[in-house]
């Protein structure tokens, strides 16, 4: 049974025609002027300035972790608990859309348009290398390189990726998906979703500062992709075509993804977004095939149907270790970032997550997003992590070394090498990080652009322009984080970001509850009643 309802917002927006409401379409003049200084702002003064930049990035995160890490480990937690209250609760049979309308995707696009919009691209960066990170550094004061340090370095990056940061993501999905849908409101803006929560409803400042800081917490969140994928790219392009990796080539890599994301932008959502995730999805899996079935199968099982169990028996525990007593700093550098990435990223992830979820219930939306996005995560995690432990432990290849002299990227490529036919390999590699940050940063520009326009309905898109600009912002941010580098400096981003974010979250979770509760009463009693 499908709930719904069709709400006339109190400033009539919906009694607007076709014609009238193609002409309300319009920038938001103050919100786009002042998120493009500040992006190209900060941008330039960290390319031009890279020393003080990266110093004061460093300073500001190492401040934010000693002292609202513990904030930062409930912020985790909790929208999977909230996200599980909606689907199995009262609620969790609301449709987004009228009780006869089908899903505007199919299910495969759907998943494919949600996994390479946002972990996708990364997943390939950290996912050979994680696990070392973790066997150098164990958590629990574990010995490094010890038999239940390997074990762990495979159970930690699928809690990392799994099933708490894409609660992190549905979370803002359902409020704004019940905004455009139910509640028919024209906009695609993060404000109009903490409407219920905003403490001065007629205060437009308040409103712009709290898109502006959501626009900041997204560029951030892609800033530390960017950060971490411009390498990856490169390393991999100057392993497959035997060139020096440099600045250079890393400048070019830029160029190139600017020109992809920037003309796919352009395109829109169906012609360019879509297409793109459709095909990388099917080079995912290839990847997946060739390290299982090339690599050492077995032991990949063995490996993963353990973590399963370390994973179930530990959840608790991972979720909020915060190390007080030795504090060896691996909550902070690790699970406390984490959550602060996937927080800055969530308002760009709820956005998109809900412009594509059209002709779906809160629960399918809920378990959709979660479940597809768990399985995706743990079955590349599995895979990836495993074989890498596997190299290792085996003495066949030196993936700590490699990590340790140069760099992640590198070992990404070293460990492709091991795989057979490691040219063929190192293309798809190649091609799908590629097309994976393509439409990453395709959604954010999609996003961005979308939160900077006025009067813009669900099946609608910003203007092609406005789209076009915040593709070159990202780009100019890739420029800035390349000539600043370094490992830390890229996290910092996302913990910077993130701050002002979690507070957004809650604003967005209350206004949600106020107008499911307004707008379904009947819903509170015992035997829920349609409203058909």
């Amino acid at each position: 049974m499908c709930y719904h309802v069709f709400l006339i917002p109190i400033d009539g927006r919906n009694l607007l025609s076709s014609e009238q409401f193609e002409s309300s379409i319009k920038l938001d003049t103050p919100v786009f002027a002042i998120s493009v200084i500040l992006v190209f702002v900060s941008s330039g003064l960290m390319g031009f300035f890279p020393e003080a930049g990266a110093q004061h990035s460093l300073s500001a995160m190492n401040f934010i972790l000693r002292h609202a890490g513990w904030l930062y480990l409930i912020a985790g937690i909790l929208p999977l608990l909230f996200c599980g209250w909606l689907a199995f609760g009262r609620y969790g049979d609301i449709k987004f859309g009228a009780a006869d309308e089908k899903p505007e995707y199919s299910t495969l696009s759907w998943v494919g348009l949600m996994f390479t919009g946002s972990m996708g691209a990364s997943l390939i960066a950290w996912g050979f290398a994680e696990p070392i990170f973790y066997l150098q550094t164990p958590p629990f004061g574990i010995e490094p390189y010890t038999p239940e340090a390997f074990e762990w370095a495979h159970v930690y990056p699928i809690f990392h990726w799994g099933i708490a940061p894409w609660a992190i993501y549905c979370l803002p999905a359902i409020p704004v998906a019940y905004m455009l849908y139910v509640r028919k409101v024209p906009s695609l803006k993060i404000s109009d979703s903490c409407e219920a929560a905003m403490p001065h409803k007629k205060n437009r400042l308040a409103w712009i500062l709290l898109d502006v800081f959501v626009v900041i917490g997204i560029v951030g969140g892609v800033a530390t992709s960017i950060g971490f994928g411009v390498p990856l790219v490169s390393s991999l392009l100057s392993e497959l075509f035997n060139i020096e990796d440099n600045i250079l080539l890393q400048l070019v890599v830029i160029a190139l993804w600017t020109a992809i994301f920037g003309t796919s932008s352009y395109l829109g959502l169906k012609r360019g977004i879509k297409v793109l995730s459709d095909f990388n999805v099917w080079l995912f899996f290839i990847l997946m095939a060739i390290v299982l079935l090339a690599g050492p199968t077995l032991y990949l099982l063995n490996i993963t149907v353990n973590t399963v169990g370390l994973w179930l028996n530990n959840f608790i525990r991972m979720s909020f270790w915060t190390d007080p007593i030795q504090q060896g700093g691996f909550p902070e550098a690790w699970t406390i970032f984490y959550w602060a990435w996937w927080i800055a990223y969530a308002p760009m992830m709820g956005l998109f997550f809900a412009r594509i979820s059209r002709g779906r219930t809160i629960k399918q939306v809920v378990l959709g997003v979660i479940g597809f996005g768990c399985l995706g995560t743990f079955l590349f995690l599995s895979l990836a992590g495993g074989y890498v432990l596997y190299l290792e432990g085996a003495e066949l290849l030196d993936a700590s070394g490699i990590l340790h002299n140069q760099g992640m990227s590198k070992l990404v490529s070293a460990v492709i090498a091991q795989l057979p036919f490691p040219a063929i390999v190192l293309a798809i590699t190649t091609i799908a990080s590629l097309i994976f940050y393509a439409t990453t940063f395709d959604s954010a520009a999609f996003v961005l652009a979308s939160i900077c326009t006025l009067g813009l309905k669900g099946d609608q898109e910003p203007k092609k322009e406005n789209r076009l600009i915040w593709a070159l912002a990202l780009g100019f941010v890739a420029v800035g984080l390349a000539l600043a580098g370094g490992f830390e400096t890229v996290k910092s981003m996302s913990v910077i970001s993130s701050l002002p974010v979690i507070p957004i979250l809650v604003m967005m979770c209350v206004t949600l509850v106020f107008w499911l509760r307004s707008d379904f009463p009947k819903l509170s009693e015992k035997k829920p009643v349609t409203l058909d």
